[in-house]
């Protein structure tokens, strides 16, 4: 059988054979990067997802809950407007809008009208929401802290802050 893995070596031999074929000037080694970087962020994806999976909950939901558990300990009632998920998050207020109308379906959340602003509202958990998210967190940071348990400590400190340098430089660049 074909060996069909992302991460195949003579697959990704082509594709930058094919890549460089498409534009020369391209750096073969900044490819091969990103490629890694995309086969890497899939897999921990998909860790997230399955961790979570018992609870019924998406990791985009689940990242939801956690960040009004956050505020709640943090910045005081923990209630926060659709607008502050949305950048807190990094995800577009469609895609918050989407996971606000599901959770609150569920439970996990509820609206209140702002009080400093009686046309925006805010969101909060219910007694359920911090009880899903306290229930899982445990399993899903097993999840994702085995993904890097082949590395050691210094390894790791070494990738997050080669990350760091990575998405300073893109931010930069916008």
């Amino acid at each position: 059988m074909k060996n069909s893995r992302p991460f195949d070596t003579q697959k990704r031999e082509q594709w930058l054979t094919f890549v460089q074929e498409l534009s020369p000037e391209a750096d073969p080694r900044a490819i091969r990067l990103v490629g890694q970087m995309r086969t890497a962020a899939q897999a921990l994806y998909r860790i997230n997802e399955g961790s979570l999976t018992a609870a019924g909950l998406s990791y985009a939901k689940y990242r939801l809950l956690m960040s009004l558990l956050f505020a709640e300990r943090f910045q005081g009632d923990g209630a926060l407007n659709p607008s502050e998920i949305s950048e807190w998050l990094g995800v577009s207020r469609n895609a918050i809008s989407g996971l606000i109308r599901d959770l609150e379906t569920d439970g996990y959340i509820e609206r209140q009208l702002d009080a400093a602003d009686r046309r925006r509202f805010l969101i909060g958990l219910t007694a359920a929401g911090r009880e899903i998210v306290r229930e899982h967190a445990g399993r899903h940071f097993a999840a994702v802290g085995a993904c890097f348990s082949q590395m050691s400590v210094a390894e790791q400190q070494q990738l997050s802050q080669l990350l760091d340098k990575l998405t300073n430089n893109i931010m930069e660049m916008k």
